[in-house]
């Protein structure tokens, strides 16, 4: 997660300061980190060609129960390691705009023959099937791991950086806590988080608990998990660039031996790519970088398991080629003549926006894509109360839903503001609110400037769903929506 940037921008600073002291502490956090020989597994293939513009790091956090994180992670004497969480940060320096990539952990991945390294057995090629990235980490490593993501996504891996229970703890508590947003109480005995509904400002052990929090929580999904997740890298983004944290060695101190000691590295990230993924991090906002989840569907041989949609390669491409992708309105507006969406002016409107309140309702199921709704509409300066999932996800064109018909001027203004919506009188909307519901064919507002919308790595959250790093925390419940959690 956002450690690896933060240990980065610190070894840089440290080795620019250049003093004595200066210089035996950044040795002492560098012989700290475990490496690991990934080449065994790359020597194997012929990877994707690098993008001299553009950075990609695996992230990995590691759920080994090896010493202490046995007693944190709850299951003490379980053997071997699982990726609890796997993401590819793409860094764009030109760009100064980041994407987070989080691969859920029970994606379906070929079976690719691994060597053995840090631990793991390796595994035996098995074409034609399949096995879940989670496993494909287990039972190869990380240069497995590594492997695997390069031939089904073809985006270059830079390196690996990988976090252990121990080390996710002390670096929350270093960064001096994390604030969560829950819209209600949640008790879980497996992860230990025992929180009432509302904000808290949660430091090392809680925010691990949040963090790894699946069962008895929404629907139990590791989708929503990556989702919750997401919003948690979200509001550490915004602490730390509130804090000024970045710009203090000595506040950097802690953080950095904290992860340096409870991290693992591939052997080839040395100074100098340290020091050019930290020139990579240098001048991102939260505002620039972007969280999204790989689009996925249930895998027909397996509930439990999900697989990628046919729509994931676009995404993967956007990446690995830092570059343009096709346009929102292509990708998901695939008929011909039916309101394919040419830019207008910001539309007028007859109520003012900030007397309207409005629920927004995720009609789509994909990820994201309320809060991208309800931040687009604070944005127009109207009053969202709310976020939430539909009663289904079969909704294609945004609905705009009127309670009385004293609401209806106030549901056209509402209604203005989108491209081909419908719009409706429900009895079962509250009088005095709009509900928006958003669709499939939903990618943004329509656009304040003239001209045809593009997007590139700078806006793929408007094709792909997810929230950038200056999302408001507690504007999403969809997160938190299902049998458990209501």
């Amino acid at each position: 997660m956002k450690a690896s940037g933060i240990l980065a921008a610190a070894v840089a600073l440290v080795l620019v300061g250049g003093s004595l002291y200066a210089y035996a502490k950044y040795r002492e956090v560098w012989d700290s980190i475990k490496r690991v020989d990934v080449s065994g597994d790359l020597n194997q293939i012929k990877e994707p060609p690098a993008d001299p513009n553009a950075i990609n790091v695996l992230l990995i956090g590691s759920d080994s129960r090896a010493g202490i994180n046995g007693a944190i992670g709850g299951r003490q004497g379980v053997a071997g390691q699982r990726s609890d969480t796997v993401m590819v940060v793409h860094l764009s320096p030109g760009a100064h705009s980041s994407v987070v990539l989080s691969f859920p952990r029970d994606s379906v991945v070929p079976v690719l023959s691994c060597t053995a390294e840090s631990g793991a057995s390796g595994q035996t090629a098995s074409p034609g099937q399949v096995e879940q990235i989670n496993t494909t980490f287990a039972n190869g490593g990380p240069g497995c791991l590594w492997k695997t993501i390069e031939e089904t996504t073809h985006i270059h891996i830079n390196d690996f950086i990988a976090l252990t229970f121990i080390g996710f703890e002390k670096v929350i508590d270093d960064l001096h806590g994390v604030t969560i947003c829950l819209p209600t109480a949640v008790n879980n005995p497996k992860s230990g988080l025992d929180l009432s509904a509302g904000r808290h400002h949660v430091f090392g052990r809680e925010a691990l608990a949040f963090w790894r929090t699946r069962e008895d929580l929404g629907e139990g999904s590791d989708l929503q998990r990556i989702q919750r997740d997401q919003f948690l890298m979200a509001a550490l983004l915004q602490g730390i660039e509130k804090s000024g944290l970045l710009n203090s060695v000595t506040k950097l101190s802690a953080v950095v031996g904290d992860a340096a000691r409870n991290m693992t590295t591939d052997s080839g990230l040395d100074q100098s790519r340290m020091l050019h993924i930290a020139e990579g991090a240098r001048g991102l906002t939260s505002k620039s970088v972007q969280f999204i989840q790989v689009p996925t569907q249930t895998y027909a041989a397996n509930p439990n398991w999900v697989q990628w949609t046919p729509q994931a390669p676009q995404l993967f491409s956007a990446v690995a080629h830092d570059t343009r992708v096709p346009a929102a309105a292509k990708l998901r507006r695939p008929k011909a003549g039916t309101g394919a969406v040419a830019a207008h002016a910001t539309p007028a409107v007859s109520v003012s926006p900030a007397t309207i309140k409005v629920m927004v309702l995720n009609g789509s199921g994909l990820q994201g894509i309320a809060a991208e709704g309800s931040a687009d509409l604070t944005g127009r300066g109207f009053d969202v109360i709310g976020s939430g999932n539909a009663p289904n996800f079969n909704y294609t064109r945004p609905v705009v839903e009127y309670g009385s018909p004293a609401d209806l001027a106030a549901a056209k203004t509402v209604e203005q503001q989108f491209t081909d919506p419908e719009i409706l009188q429900s009895p079962s909307v509250s009088p005095g609110t709009i509900d928006v519901i958003l669709g499939s064919t939903f990618t943004a507002l329509k656009s304040v400037t003239s001209g045809t919308r593009s997007t590139s790595t700078s806006g793929l959250t408007h094709t792909f769903g997810g929230i950038t790093g200056n999302t408001r925390i507690c504007t999403d419940n969809s997160a938190f929506a299902g049998p458990d959690s209501g």
